[in-house]
């Protein structure tokens, strides 16, 4: 592998981890727990053991973009991905930081519509970027979807 292509690669990689980052910023911690949850919910070790795959994914499929057009060929397809990866960052920060599982609810549509974008803009560039970004918006939409039910199971989250 080039030089170039270690230090591109370096980037996408250390650009998903910050984003994976706010997770270790913001854990869910005590509040969290003493949520009224639905029976289906995930145990809290299982997250981390799902999204390090993912973020992985998500770092080789900006890469592969990266790698079949490069800084200027994707230049549009790549600020869309790394703006995707500032939302994903911001989720954490709002629903575990700020204790607000509804503006959380609603960055997560934001998270999961960039998400989307970010597929149709890397399509032209690498069809396998886009697939390995699949499983990333299937798990994104089963945290929509429990975040929903979080909020709707607890209209008065308990306090600090």
């Amino acid at each position: 592998m080039e030089t170039d292509a270690i230090i591109a690669l370096t980037v996408f990689v250390v650009a998903s981890f910050a984003a994976a980052s706010a997770g270790g910023i913001f854990p869910p911690g005590d509040w969290y727990e003493r949520l009224n949850h639905p029976s289906w919910r995930p145990p809290n070790w299982l997250f981390p053991v799902v999204w390090t795959p993912l973020y992985i994914m998500i770092a080789v499929s900006g890469f592969l973009v990266w790698q079949a057009s490069g800084w200027s060929g994707a230049a549009v397809a790549l600020a869309v991905y790394f703006a995707h990866l500032l939302l994903n960052f911001a989720w954490s920060g709002i629903f575990f930081g700020l204790r607000r599982m509804d503006w959380g609810f609603y960055e997560l549509v934001a998270l999961w519509l960039s998400i989307v974008a970010t597929m149709a803009v890397f399509a032209p560039h690498s069809t396998t970027a886009v697939w390995l970004l699949v499983p990333y918006l299937v798990w994104v939409s089963f945290a929509g979807y429990l975040n929903l039910i979080m909020l709707r199971l607890n209209p008065d989250p308990p306090s600090a």
